[in-house]
């Protein structure tokens, strides 16, 4: 199909392209992300033409590109900071530590990512006094200081790198040079989304970063996310769906979405 036509969801339906251009503005509202590819199978068009519709929408200011797809124009997730994170689902997250906890061996090395949930996973593993000669590796300050106590229980490595303060967490540069040299049995990611369709996904840019190097460093990825943070999506892309081995998450999440994951193969624990 050429630009000016394409199926408005089954592939030989044609409409002209500002009909199909308003479908795409209505789908990524609803959705939060849609990626190139995925516009480009459910409108029937190539994705050359998806980009062409997306730069249209875009210089109209009825959506925003972003690397990859595109976001709702003007869409913005606020971080909240990791005291008042940690306020929020503070049983479901305790909940979901413990069963993260439950799937590490003694002698591994675990990535530990940032955030309450996996502060929560930390607590855990310290508390499982059977576990002995871990290596965790974190670029969160709040979370090695947690770890502390278990020295030399636990051999604690942090990553270094630029402080962050809203999270106490440490980002690029220097974090990649930790995590460019090391391989982990098991990394526990958070995250503000995960989606079936747009993965996982973080609202700080600099965090996603190090959350993709911990990924691909990482025999075994494990994502710590209460049951708020699913079906959601944020602008920093962490991972593909299928490069999730196993979901942590908490009651109340919907129950399409993790029939979705668990059909794209993600291991669903309910904490």
């Amino acid at each position: 199909m050429g630009d000016s036509s394409a199926g408005s969801g089954a592939k030989g339906d044609t409409v002209p392209a500002v009909v199909r251009r308003e479908r795409m503005a209505d789908l990524i509202a609803s959705r939060g992300f849609l990626r190139v590819s995925d516009l480009s199978e459910t409108f029937g068009v190539s994705e050359v033409t998806v980009r062409s519709d997306l730069a249209a929408l875009d210089d109209g200011h009825a959506i925003r590109r972003v690397h990859g797809g595109a976001v709702p124009r003007g869409q913005r997730v606020r971080e909240a900071s990791f005291e008042k994170s940690l306020e929020a689902s503070a049983l479901a997250k305790r909940n979901i530590g413990t069963n993260a906890a439950v799937l590490v061996s003694s002698g591994q090395s675990i990535l530990l990512d940032v955030g309450t949930t996996a502060l929560a996973v930390a607590q855990a593993l310290a508390a499982r006094e059977d576990l002995e000669d871990l290596v965790i590796i974190t670029n969160g300050l709040n979370i090695a200081l947690e770890l502390e106590a278990q020295i030399p229980r636990f051999t604690v490595i942090v990553t270094g790198g630029a402080l962050r303060p809203l999270q106490h967490s440490l980002v690029h540069p220097l974090a990649r040079t930790v995590l460019d040299q090391v391989h982990a049995d098991i990394a526990f990611i958070g995250c503000n989304g995960v989606d079936p369709v747009a993965g996982v996904t973080n609202v700080n840019l600099p965090e996603a970063e190090v959350k993709q190097l911990m990924v691909s460093s990482a025999d075994r990825v494990v994502v710590v996310a209460d049951a708020s943070k699913l079906g959601q999506v944020s602008l920093g892309a962490v991972a593909p769906i299928g490069a999730v081995d196993v979901l942590i998450t908490s009651d109340g999440a919907d129950a399409s979405v993790l029939a979705d994951l668990a059909a794209a193969g993600v291991e669903v624990v309910t904490a």
